[in-house]
């Protein structure tokens, strides 16, 4: 039999549903109280207003939140690209083979090592507050490295995308035409098992329009619904083929016209921001602020990946967010939760609302506005994923 716990003597608690706080997006309570049954949140509201439970935990006047959904990483693979950052960040030239370097590695590992790499990174994540976490595959390029991959990754999270359209394996390198036929066939045959999500680089030097389009089209013939790396290193088709096929996110969205902000707009498709990208590429911020004013539903992930994005930390995805994307520190909270949960297509997730998982993150400070406030403070003391305290 499940038991029943009360979090009380809260300072702050982001519900993210307005209509049990203040009239804000993030919902937010005062001196509040959370319940939790077996896996689910039960009741939120003032702490003087709490219902008797089987077990009680003082909060001590910190802040809870969601626990943070994070829905763009890239963590099974194997080696790293350092040699690679430090090039880059010291200016000097560099000629290794960028994502083909990983997927060297990742094709030379054993499945123990590639299963060791993704639960380090995700046990990384959960001390960091991320309950929820989608990862892709991408960096095997072959039918049996991108299905072990998808399958590895499928033991430990349910949110799981086939990406084999990361770029044109070098394999067939000369024959890209053959590689999207492959796929779009035998390999999409061999991952669809074990993946929801269908995803696609849709980018010069990576896919044209037509072929991302022809892929995830595939993908959605199979069950996979579609999401794409969109539009982040130049302006391209990426968010219009998005929004034509109603994918989840477009992520990255760095390069925007003013058509694009508007179909993003009047369309379910999330913009998904990936700030760790551009800190560690030094490329251009995508500019929030414009597409919160259009209207646009935003998350925030990490991106976590070893060549452009090595980092698992929300919280220092949201203080970047805020000081160099325009984002309020609400604002960012909001799509580094309730946001990334939209990406995902996710309702049960991202909030802490009556019915949701009982997935939780509590701050060693009064108010979600500290993670903006104090960046790269070790801020998140607790976390419950499931109705369990995990950290």
């Amino acid at each position: 039999m499940s038991s029943s716990t009360v979090i009380t003597n809260i300072a702050t608690l982001v519900t993210n549903d307005p209509s049990l706080g203040d009239s804000s997006p993030l919902g937010l309570v005062r001196d509040a109280a959370v319940v939790i049954d077996g896996d689910r949140i039960v009741w939120t509201g003032a702490s003087s207003k709490a219902p008797a439970t089987d077990n009680r935990v003082d909060a001590g006047g910190r802040a809870v939140l969601p626990g943070f959904v994070d829905s763009h990483s890239h963590l099974v693979f194997a080696g790293d690209r350092t040699e690679e950052f430090n090039a880059r960040m010291s200016g000097r030239g560099y000629t290794a083979g960028g994502i083909r370097t990983t997927v060297a590695a990742t094709r030379a590992a054993s499945d123990e090592e590639l299963e060791r790499t993704l639960t380090r990174y995700l046990a990384e994540a959960l001390r960091q507050g991320t309950t929820t976490m989608e990862t892709k595959s991408g960096y095997g390029l072959t039918v049996a490295d991108e299905a072990r991959a998808l399958r590895l990754a499928a033991a430990h999270t349910d949110e799981v995308t086939y990406l084999g359209a990361h770029i044109v394996a070098p394999d067939l390198a000369d024959d890209p035409a053959a590689y999207v036929a492959l796929v779009t066939g035998e390999m999409l045959d061999a991952c669809a098992p074990h993946a929801r999500w269908i995803d696609v680089f849709c980018e010069q030097g990576a896919f044209d329009g037509d072929q991302a389009r022809a892929i995830l089209t595939a993908g959605r013939a199979r069950g996979l619904h579609p999401r794409i790396h969109a539009n982040q290193l130049s302006h391209g088709p990426g968010v219009q083929i998005a929004v034509e096929l109603d994918a989840a996110s477009a992520d990255h969205c760095t390069h925007l016209t003013d058509a694009d902000v508007d179909a993003l707009a009047h369309s379910r498709t999330v913009a998904t921001l990936l700030p760790g990208a551009e800190f560690s590429t030094r490329a251009e911020w995508p500019d929030a602020r414009r597409l919160l004013d259009a209207g646009v539903t935003v998350a925030l992930s990490t991106d976590c990946n070893p060549g452009s994005s090595f980092t698992s930390s929300v919280p220092f995805c949201i203080a970047l967010a805020v000081r160099d994307m325009r984002m309020t520190p609400d604002e960012a909270v909001w799509s580094a939760t309730a946001g990334g949960a939209a990406a995902l297509r996710r309702t049960d997730v991202g909030r802490l609302t009556p019915g949701a998982y009982a997935d939780l993150t509590l701050l060693d400070a009064p108010s979600h506005v500290h993670l903006a406030y104090r960046p790269g403070v070790p801020l998140v003391s607790g976390v419950w994923r499931r109705g369990v305290r995990v950290v």
